[in-house]
């Protein structure tokens, strides 16, 4: 069974911070504010991801009110988050996202993001696309006040990989206490 599941992120620019996007550090005065690294298409995507395989979002796996998660690389949050899938039974077959920044421009970064997602995903390069878009001097993110990304992700079901991750860890992840 294929599943498809939507995620996005939202993230304060400010001084002081890096800005990293899918795991590439992207040169910028200012960067993203948040409790982690705050890369918003890593967010993005985990969100995706884990909403496709009907297992919660980003914050009940690594809440923002835990000292643990503090600084964390997001694109080691999105690696946990392919175990998570995996216990469920779950391949990511693709993942498709929009990074939407006003000031500096991606361009041939780009291509980067999506080598460090694919390789994070363990999918091949070419089932990970990823677009960038400014605001066009509209909202928080035209004004170069925010950064945002949203990104679908198709799962699919596979009773085979759920029997292995069962035998080898002793029982399936859910979301239930």
């Amino acid at each position: 069974m294929f599943r498809v599941g939507i995620g996005t992120d939202r993230h304060r620019l400010v001084f002081g911070r890096k800005l990293i996007i899918g795991g590439v550090h992207v040169e910028n005065a200012k960067g993203a504010y948040g409790h982690s690294d705050a890369d918003v298409l890593a967010h993005a995507i985990i969100d995706a991801l884990l909403g496709a395989a009907g297992m919660g979002d980003i914050g009940y796996h690594f809440p923002d009110n835990d000292p643990k998660w503090k600084d964390a690389d997001s694109m080691a949050l999105m690696a946990q988050s392919v175990g998570i899938l995996r216990r469920a039974g779950f391949e990511i077959i693709n993942i498709d996202a929009s990074v939407h920044l006003e000031q500096p421009k991606l361009g041939a970064l780009k291509i980067q993001m999506a080598k460090n997602v694919a390789e994070t995903l363990n999918i091949p390069r070419n089932a990970v696309n990823i677009k960038a878009k400014t605001g066009e001097g509209c909202d928080s993110v035209g004004k170069g006040e925010a950064i945002e990304a949203t990104a679908i992700a198709m799962v699919k079901f596979d009773e085979a990989i759920l029997e292995a991750e069962v035998l080898k860890r002793g029982n399936k992840v859910t979301l239930e206490p």
